[in-house]
């Protein structure tokens, strides 16, 4: 059990640098932080009180159809958005577009490391894996994302969140990545997702 609360700490705080990436980048965000990053902006609250609010309303979901929470569910979201707010206070927006560009494309590996990392510590799902994973089946996980992403973008934007081509990359392509590093490699290997 230690290992795999060291590995669900460490993916956790990879994802949050990744999340963080794409939003110092302003080239669009992964869908659940625009709604997230948009939700903060329309209620004038900080980032990681709303990815917590929110967060415990898509875990209940999930939850009511049979995918039991774990510790990796109360972590990744603490984790995650203290990460996130400590990056954006931290860093600015680069301002040339090009170092944009790469800042973007630099942070979907991060994110799917993260992902498939954390998941694969079989210590639970936290609000946007949990809202994928309750649907599949029927709904393959790799697609299931791309729709709980893809409404979390449209939420965000329509709160004032910006997105953007890293936004779109991360709808069509993220789920499907973490679902080739989990077959792929054993170390991402999501094991059947159950509080320990």
């Amino acid at each position: 059990m230690p290992a795999k609360v060291v590995r669900l700490l460490l993916s956790c705080v990879i994802l949050g640098m990744g999340v963080a990436m794409l939003l110092i980048a302003a080239l669009g965000s992964d869908g659940y932080s625009t709604m997230i990053n948009g939700l903060s902006i329309a209620l004038g609250a900080e980032f990681f009180v709303v990815n917590f609010v929110v967060g415990v309303l898509l875990v209940a979901m999930a939850w009511a159809r049979g995918l039991t929470p774990g510790l990796g569910t109360i972590v990744q979201p603490l984790v995650v958005g203290f990460v996130v707010s400590g990056l954006l206070d931290a860093f600015t927006q680069p301002a040339d577009l090009w170092a944009r560009a790469g800042l973007m494309l630099l942070s979907f590996p991060v994110l799917a490391v993260g992902v498939a990392g954390y998941l694969a510590s079989g210590t639970g799902a936290g609000p946007t894996e949990a809202a994928a994973l309750a649907f599949d089946p029927p709904v393959p996980f790799k697609w299931s994302y791309s729709v709980v992403q893809g409404g979390g973008a449209i939420i965000g934007w329509f709160c004032g969140a910006a997105i953007g081509p890293g936004t779109a990359l991360v709808i069509f392509l993220l789920g499907p990545c973490v679902d080739l590093l989990s077959a792929r490699f054993a170390v991402f290997r999501i094991e059947k997702i159950d509080a320990e």
